[in-house]
């Protein structure tokens, strides 16, 4: 049946599948020739019926092979031309081949088609012009002188039929080159955009690895400090050799959780740049300027929760990239809400503006939404980006401490 496929950016033009493209053909053909069967009973000679059967025949090929069956049509009009003095039903035929040629064809066929069917319009013309003259005329009577005037019409008419046939053809061959270069761009478009997005995300991952490598060294160093404490205090009091020793436990395990995440996304590093990662208590800094500006409403946990280092680092950025796309994209009024809070066991962070609705969109430069959610994921949360209730555009992020 038809085949309306989906394709990036749109959909695939309506058409008749294969099995359905086989029936048309196959109902055609049937057709006309039920129709030269339908002329065995008027007074025509058996031979014009045969002849008008050969001419629909060739059309089962007019769309694998176009020329071959034009060429066959082309033939058995001209002798039915020649051999009988009048148009016959099979001619119908003659503008399928015509169409077929020119929409299934290659264009220099279909030109040499239009040349050919120029001369087979006129000989047709010439001969039935010449058979009205004569017909039921006794030939005493003088007839009219063939002129210009007589024979335009007829070629005309004729040779519209056929121009139009070819152009119809052509159009749709046109047309159909036109939609596969569409659908062939969309295509590559779509991979093209994949590719980025892979390679934004490897990105990501790096720019990660740097940042959560003070997270994991931190908790690591902490460890060695207080396990060489731990060592000294234990000759002098055990009670507190065994608080410490505590706390070590409870930081490792932490620095295993970040260390894990870390692998889980990372298949390896480069050389990264030490510097202190930003957290929570980094958010009131971060949104002053935009606060004492009008353009950003915040509200802040207080007192700020504690969190590992991991999950910090994470609202931070979600808080960043976003504030970076509405600046971006909602448009130079636009003004947003940026909300942070504790809902259970998790953090929800929530930025909403006011603006345009595109500053989550994936096209958006820097971290964008690829970034964002790579980040979300890595501690097992959640990234919904979308059109706020209220108008604007709305990031949402759901992260587990």
């Amino acid at each position: 049946m038809s085949t309306p496929a989906d394709r990036p950016g749109g959909r695939r033009p309506w058409r008749l599948g294969p099995r359905a493209t086989q029936w048309f053909d196959a109902a055609l053909v049937a057709g006309l020739l039920l129709l030269v069967a339908a002329t065995l009973g008027i007074d025509q000679p058996l031979y014009v019926t045969a002849l008008s059967g050969l001419q629909v025949l060739p059309l089962v090929w007019r769309r694998h092979r176009p020329a071959m069956a034009f060429a066959l049509v082309w033939v058995f009009s001209g002798v039915q031309a020649l051999v009988h003095d009048y148009p016959a039903i099979g001619q119908l035929a003659y503008p399928v081949a015509m169409y077929s040629l020119a929409r299934f064809g290659r264009p220099r066929d279909a030109w040499v088609g239009l040349g050919l069917s120029a001369v087979a319009t006129g000989v047709a013309t010439y001969v039935w012009v010449m058979a009205g003259r004569y017909d039921g005329l006794p030939p005493t009577v003088e007839q009219e002188p063939l002129s210009l005037q007589l024979f335009a019409p007829y070629a005309l008419s004729i040779g519209a039929i056929v121009v139009a046939a070819w152009a119809l053809g052509t159009q749709a061959r046109l047309r159909r080159a036109y939609e596969a270069a569409l659908m062939e761009r969309g295509e590559r478009m779509a991979a093209e955009a994949e590719e980025r997005t892979r390679a934004a995300a490897a990105e990501e991952r790096t720019r990660v690895a740097r940042e959560m490598h003070d997270v994991v060294a931190h908790g690591i160093t902490g460890m060695i400090v207080q396990a060489d404490g731990a060592r000294y205090a234990a000759e002098q009091d055990p009670a507190v050799a065994v608080r410490t020793l505590g706390t070590v436990a409870t930081t490792g395990r932490e620095a295993l959780t970040e260390m894990r995440r870390l692998l889980g996304l990372l298949r390896g590093t480069s050389d990264p740049e030490l510097v202190p990662q930003p957290g929570l208590g980094e958010l009131p800094a971060l949104l002053a300027a935009d606060v004492e500006a009008g353009r950003v409403r915040a509200t802040l946990p207080d007192p700020t929760p504690t969190v590992p280092d991991g999950v910090a680092l994470t609202v931070f950025r979600v808080v960043q990239e976003s504030l970076t796309n509405v600046r971006k994209h909602a448009g130079p009024d636009a003004t947003a809400e940026v909300e942070v809070r504790e809902d259970g066991a998790d953090l929800v962070v929530t930025v909403a503006d006011d603006g345009h609705g595109a500053a989550g969109s994936p096209t958006s430069g820097g971290l964008g939404l690829v970034g964002m959610r790579e980040r979300v994921a890595v501690h097992g949360g959640s990234l919904d980006v979308g059109p706020a209730p209220g108008g604007g555009w709305q990031v949402r992020a759901r992260i587990p401490r």
